[in-house]
């Protein structure tokens, strides 16, 4: 029974493993279908690219830094365990391989690709475990602190901060960094429109990520006997509400509406374990809606020309999370309880300062060494022709 169920186990998280790495192409559709078409391919190749060197970055620093657990030992000791801490391994790098696929949809259109393979290395085998390590094995004894202080540690089941958050705030500041694009924005202020390439491309990347998530949310249990209902029941209201409200406040858009979701999901991963199927709805419901308010505030009065909006959707509505953890986990509005408030904004926090700060060593470095972004002239031609040499569509219809 014991050989049964820890084969169950390890079946188990390489399924949630497969279903998080099916999102990955639901990350590239989503650019894919958001850019304009001379920067297809671009997308295409910039997510499979960092998808390997996240997993080189995370194999042999990451995990290492977030638990303390080499690989660098004979394969019999590896599978020792039947091989669980392989496939957990492999599940958890589908999340730190996220932060590049959340980063690479703000910075679409001028960045150019090595320096961003170089951030990925650095940011999934440094940033990122650091702050995941703190969270999710107690590294540097701040979750202790904070029980002792507030009754409760920071809670995030699925990585509402930890994953997403971080992804956005990171993005953030390469986007700042980079600049907005050559004819964004004119010199009276006046925004130029770059209207998506292709609605069913941004749809069925949106779709991708929404089938993908139940894996990223259910199967953070990485058990068969903690795996729980609840946290289904829970992203499917959340997802439904971001749908809803972004529907309404975005006033139809399908741009608005495809990442609905996507809001909704992001906002529920934390407390996914511990709302009420009502609170989960309702936090999706004002991540939706936050979504459309933010990404239109920043776009068109801040001037902030983050492509995907990768900022409001995982780095505003991660914070949402993590703190809306805080608020429907309570007993009182029918959560499971156990968690505090104030713990929460403290973990969300500190993730955001974890962000901001790794990422504008790694970015500010980057752009002092290597350079962020294209030359006008390469960014005129397209990402496609600059840096891959061939276009999604044959000439003629690139330039659109």
């Amino acid at each position: 029974m014991d050989a049964f169920k820890s084969g169950g186990d390890v079946l188990f998280v390489l399924m949630g493993a497969v279903m998080v790495l099916a999102m990955h192409a639901g990350f590239a559709f989503l650019e894919v279908g958001t850019v304009r078409k001379k920067n297809q391919v671009n997308a295409l190749v910039k997510i499979i690219a960092d998808f390997a060197v996240s997993t080189l970055a995370y194999f042999f620093i990451g995990y290492a830094v977030a638990y303390g657990t080499s690989f660098l030992t004979g394969a019999p000791t590896l599978v020792e365990k039947s091989g669980y801490e392989l496939v957990k391994f492999f599940f958890l790098l589908t999340f730190a391989a996220a932060i590049p696929a959340i980063i690479s949809g703000g910075i679409a259109e001028r960045a150019k690709f090595y320096p961003q393979l170089v951030a990925t290395a650095l940011l999934v085998g440094l940033v990122y475990p650091f702050f995941e390590g703190i969270t999710w094995n107690g590294n540097l004894g701040i979750q202790a602190w904070l029980e002792a202080q507030f009754g409760a540690s920071f809670h995030d089941f699925a990585g509402s901060v930890v994953v997403h958050a971080m992804g956005g705030w990171l993005g953030l500041v390469a986007v700042i960094l980079l600049g907005a694009r050559h004819g964004r924005y004119g010199k009276d202020g006046a925004m130029s429109a770059h209207p998506p390439s292709s609605i069913p491309f941004l749809a069925l990347g949106a779709w991708i990520l929404t089938v993908g998530w139940f894996g990223f949310n259910v199967m953070s249990a990485q058990s068969v006997a903690a795996v729980n209902g609840l946290v289904a029941i829970n992203s499917l209201m959340a997802m439904v509400g971001g749908v809803l409200a972004a529907l309404f406040v975005g006033r139809n858009d399908p741009g608005f509406v495809h990442n609905g979701p996507l809001a909704g999901l992001v906002a529920v991963c934390a407390g996914s374990d511990l709302m009420h199927p009502v609170g989960a709805l309702v936090t999706g419901a004002i991540a939706g809606a936050l979504f459309v308010w933010t990404f239109t505030l920043t776009q068109n009065k801040w001037k902030i020309d983050d492509v995907l909006g990768v900022w409001p959707l995982h780095g505003l509505c991660g914070v949402w999370g993590g703190i809306a953890a805080g608020i429907f986990g309570m007993e009182a509005l029918g959560g499971m309880g156990g968690v505090s408030l104030a713990a929460q904004v403290i973990g969300t926090l500190l993730g955001v300062m974890v962000a901001l700060v790794g990422g504008g060593v790694i970015y500010g470095l980057l752009s002092l060494t290597m350079g962020l972004r294209l030359t006008q002239e390469e960014e005129y031609q397209g990402a496609d022709l600059s840096i891959h040499k061939i276009g999604a569509e044959p000439p003629g219809n690139l330039r659109n």
